[in-house]
């Protein structure tokens, strides 16, 4: 059974990065701009919190992964499924971040850790509450470590 879904944008990204790199986000400050069909007062409250969970679309992104590969293309690190793997190139091009709140400006939250590029269309924004946060010990497998080394920061 398939069902038709219509998403809409709520917001779009802003920030200096213009092409998809899979690393060094460390330095990206964004703006996450809400769009004119909601009003300011969608953000009331928001600066109470410190992270936000940023679900956005992967616009240029224009395939889809296979089922079964290996982690960027390495076949050092094995051969895993696409639920096991945060790419771009995903059934549906979602992405989803938790982003450090810095300031709201009018119409646009100002956030660091969010790796969309410029233009990318968030199509929903969410507070982080400690009580969703994941309980016990967070374990992955040493490829997805390796990885994620470069990706929030240059790595040396």
């Amino acid at each position: 059974m398939h069902t038709n879904i219509v998403l809409k944008p709520v917001a779009y990204v802003r920030n200096s990065r213009k092409e998809i790199i899979d690393d060094d986000w460390q330095n990206i400050i964004s703006e996450i701009e809400l769009v004119d069909e909601f009003p300011i007062e969608s953000f009331d409250g928001i600066d109470t919190f410190s992270h936000l969970n940023i679900i956005f679309f992967f616009h240029k992104s224009t395939k889809t992964i296979s089922a079964h590969e290996h982690p960027r293309g390495n076949t050092q690190w094995p051969k895993v499924g696409i639920f096991a793997q945060r790419k771009k190139n995903r059934p549906n091009h979602l992405g989803l971040t938790t982003v450090n709140l810095i300031r709201i400006e009018g119409r646009r939250l100002i956030v660091s850790n969010l790796d969309a590029i410029n233009g990318t269309p968030v199509l929903d924004i969410k507070p982080v509450l400690k009580e969703f946060l994941p309980k016990g010990e967070i374990t992955q497998p040493q490829w997805a470590s390796k990885i994620m080394e470069k990706y929030w920061s240059s790595g040396s």
